[in-house]
């Protein structure tokens, strides 16, 4: 006999006709033989109504209050799906999160989930009892037990944590969408439907946007190996399955708060071109890479800096096999990238002293303070970060080889890890299309930190000032090309950020930039991020050379790149983010 847990969300139970349906859905599985918990939404769009019906009375009502509000939401839910399920001869409970003990931190309205007691839920279970529990909810730890919400996607989160917990067998969860497909189908109807996509791969597409799983929920299903599939609640599909690596061994206490790092990676093996001053036009980085793939030359990270006038800074990483190969493309298409202008020797940059180190972890998501303490750790063991590269569930740094030794036994200190590794994760070892997914963000505004001096401690100084201020960023990226001011090495630092984090993030830099010896802070509110995500794009040279490509082709202009092992996101002005989906989407062949 399994064990299943069942997540409905609130398009699926938002009518009573829609209640009987899951509730005939669950007598079927339990008469299949499974014993069930069910996890609930609010109807329809109950939330958004209560919302409303407090700002009607206070333009900023209490955090504390509004959880109490919300939280009757799924309780209504509960109920009637507890009493439609009776009406089928099946006996049920319904309990709410404080009920079933979901102990979480006093953080109204965005709490996380420290633990779950799941002695009643067992108990009920084995009395025949399908257990219909309220998702989006929990109970604080200390004080005086108020009721707590645990923000957008809290269902889904409260679903998986449980299904954790009590070492289900599987956590179902339906939704209005046959799973989870190659991109957003309201922007392109032709989207293909995934028959499965690993947690590696989700927690990228969650993150950039993708909202069938929030990411809180796909961080858990991965920290704790549990087995995770997306299902409409209109159908008998059998949906997506999101694939987790083997976990390791972890404690239940502090569920959601676990140390956010898992792993530190290095590679020693490793060398970077630059290419200085080219052409902000649309084509050049395709054109760059798409020579680079002809003479099969591997790239590992991708930066391309903001633009300084007219022109950017593109850098990239390789083996350091390839370092002559990738050198003599570099020479070679630097002046058709330049237009045949005259070159001093210092365009193309090489360096065959370096290595990356990278912190790896799912936890990290949420949490903004987490890479500005690898650029702090960092600095305190006098390590210069020449480059930076980032994806939800990884920061990686290119440094002196030299520093490689000290870097790695600082990071594991730092972030309590016993041993670092040159292997690559699970994912790499997955046999996966090159990209599974595309997504976009429009809710993305560009923050950039001119003149940052060149030393140790800059960029953890930066963003350990936006942590503060629970200001989360992605897309770090750090300019190649240096200038002298005042005798002093300058480089250019720019990320984005939540548009709506954009002139809070602003105004706290511009307060501190002079006493750091920093420029101007400029905010750009009007880009997008276009990404690509696929665990087998590893190894596999040409793939971003093949968005590129498609981007200049449809005239679309890149204003900067990021990459990690299983992603390549380029920032484009958002009057085209949507074509830039659909351009890239298609150029994939993924309709």
């Amino acid at each position: 006999m399994a064990l299943i847990v069942q997540k409905y969300g609130g398009t699926s139970v938002g009518s009573a006709e829609r209640i009987q349906a899951v509730a005939k859905r669950v007598v079927e599985t339990v008469k299949a033989g499974n014993d069930l918990v069910v996890v609930v939404s609010a109807m329809g769009k109950t939330t958004d109504g209560l919302v409303k019906l407090a700002k009607e009375l206070s333009s900023q009502p209490s955090r504390r209050e509004m959880d109490m509000l919300l939280a009757t939401g799924e309780q209504v839910t509960i109920a009637l799906l507890s009493i439609a399920i009776q009406e089928l001869g099946q006996p049920a409970i319904s309990l709410t999160g404080a009920q079933v003990g979901i102990v979480t931190e006093a953080e109204h309205s965005r709490a996380r989930i420290l633990e779950i007691a799941p002695d009643r839920i067992e108990r009920h279970l084995k009395e025949g009892k399908v257990v219909v529990v309220a998702g989006f909810q929990g109970v604080s730890a200390t004080g005086d037990r108020d009721i707590t919400t645990l923000g957008r996607g809290g269902s889904d989160t409260s679903a998986v944590a449980l299904a954790a917990a009590l070492k289900a067998s599987a956590c179902e969860i339906y939704t209005d969408v046959p799973g989870i497909l190659t991109t957003d189908p309201r922007i392109v109807p032709e989207a293909q439907l995934l028959t499965e996509i690993t947690a590696d791969e989700m927690l990228e597409l969650a993150s950039l946007g993708a909202k069938v799983l929030h990411p809180r929920a796909v961080e858990i299903a991965r920290n704790y190996g549990v087995p995770l599939v997306v299902r409409s609640s209109w159908t008998d599909d059998p949906g997506t399955w999101v694939i987790s690596p083997a976990p390791q061994p972890r404690s239940l206490n502090g569920l959601e708060i676990a140390r956010p790092v898992d792993a530190v990676e290095f590679a020693t093996n490793q060398a970077k071109i630059a290419i200085l001053q080219v052409p902000d036009r649309a084509g050049i980085a395709g054109q760059l890479f798409g020579t680079v793939a002809t003479e099969n030359v591997d790239v590992d990270l991708i930066v391309q800096s903001i633009h300084e006038g007219n022109t950017n800074d593109i850098a990239f990483t390789v083996n350091k096999q390839m370092t002559k190969r990738a050198q003599a493309v570099a020479e070679a298409i630097s002046p058709v990238l330049h237009d045949n202008s005259t070159l001093s020797d210092t365009q193309v940059l090489v360096a065959d002293d370096i290595a990356k180190v990278s912190i790896v972890g799912a936890g990290m998501i949420g949490r903004p303070g987490v890479a500005a303490q690898m650029f702090k750790t960092l600095a305190d063991a006098g390590v210069n970060i020449q480059m930076i590269s980032t994806s939800e569930i990884k920061v990686s740094c290119v440094i002196p080889a030299s520093d490689g030794d000290r870097a790695i036994a600082a990071l594991c200190q730092q972030f309590e890890i016993s041993s670092s590794s040159t292997t690559e994760s699970d994912t790499a070892r997955i046999t996966a299309p090159a990209v599974r997914g595309v997504a976009l963000d429009l809710d993305r505004a560009r923050l950039a930190i001119r003149q940052v001096p060149d030393r140790p401690g800059m960029a953890a100084e930066l963003f350990g000032i936006l942590a503060v201020q629970n200001i989360s960023v992605d897309t770090i990226i750090q300019s190649q090309r240096t200038r002298i001011v005042a005798g002093v090495a300058m480089r250019d630092i720019a990320c984005t950020i939540a548009q709506g984090d954009a002139a809070d993030a602003k105004r706290v830099l511009e307060a501190s930039a002079a006493q750091l010896g920093c420029g101007e802070v400029v905010v750009d509110d009007s880009v997008a991020k276009v990404s690509i995500v696929g665990a087998g794009m590893i190894d596999k040279p040409g793939v971003a050379a093949q968005m590129f490509n498609a981007l200049a082709a449809a005239g679309i202009n890149i204003q900067m790149i990021a990459t990690s092992e299983i992603k390549i996101s380029c920032v484009v002005a958002r009057a085209q983010g949507i074509d830039a989906l659909k351009t890239v989407h298609r150029a994939f062949g993924l309709g």
